[in-house]
């Protein structure tokens, strides 16, 4: 595998600091976007949902600027044209992957001939994620003008883990915040108690009942971490135990 350089690693913690610290779960995929159109100097960068069966699919995508109703477009149309990379995850293969790598006709395909001619992209790096669910197969895409390197693979390879946690920690987020705004939606935290983004998801999931081991399986970070976030949790809630913390942060509208 090719060596990672320091400012590999050093992206690598603006990525994960550029989710962990941000407050709008809404606006994170453009926050990734920026972070990986830096660190892989890509025109585009695509978060697709595909189902295949139903030859249907959603997207989310910046080309640097959002590509709005049209990334939803892109992505019915890929289906249709069965792209390499539905194939690919469809195997069960999940590493990332350079598309001419798995397509020997890459260049040669309307799939190429229209993400040149629209973005000016000749070639693609996807990054499969997690399904959230059966049946639907989940990637990031980048796209850019020229091919990626051995290295940028390897590096690829590395971030992978990175952008999972990341997608975890966002759907956790989001189904966390739906959920106290459905309880009561003119409630509010009287005073969030210096939380940080991270820890009133860890501390939504431990209101949820879920043990050190369940929340790790769930963010995908070790139970140790879990409980790092938790001591930090108990001591700016003052408090010492799950219970009364929990009883807290209810009374303070930071959990349902």
């Amino acid at each position: 595998m090719s060596q990672l350089h320091s400012r590999d690693y050093e992206r690598m913690l603006d990525l994960l600091v550029t989710v962990l610290e941000n407050d709008d779960p809404a606006s994170s995929g453009q926050l990734i976007a920026e972070q990986l159109r830096a660190a892989f100097d890509c025109n585009t960068v695509i978060f697709a949902e595909l189902r295949p069966v139903q030859r249907t699919g959603r997207a989310e995508g910046w080309a640097p600027e959002s590509l709005g109703a049209s990334a939803e477009e892109v992505i019915r149309r890929r289906v249709l044209q069965n792209h390499p990379l539905i194939s690919y995850m469809a195997a069960d293969l999940r590493g990332p992957v350079i598309v001419s790598d798995i397509c020997e006709r890459w260049r040669h395909s309307q799939i190429y001939s229209e993400a040149r001619r629209d973005y000016g992209t000749t070639q693609q790096l996807g990054l499969p994620l997690p399904p959230a669910e059966p049946g639907v197969l989940r990637a990031v895409s980048l796209g850019r003008l020229g091919d990626f390197s051995a290295h940028e693979l390897a590096f690829a390879e590395r971030i992978q883990p990175l952008l999972i946690s990341a997608d975890r920690h966002i759907r956790e987020q989001t189904r966390l915040r739906e959920a106290l705004a459905a309880a009561d939606a003119t409630a509010r935290p009287v005073e969030d108690h210096g939380l940080t983004p991270r820890e009133l998801t860890v501390l939504g999931l431990l209101a949820e009942g879920l043990t050190a081991d369940g929340i790790g399986r769930r963010l995908t970070i070790s139970p140790h971490t879990v409980n790092r976030h938790l001591e930090k949790i108990y001591r700016k809630l003052g408090t010492n135990n799950r219970v009364s913390t929990v009883s807290l942060a209810r009374r303070s509208g930071l959990v349902v």
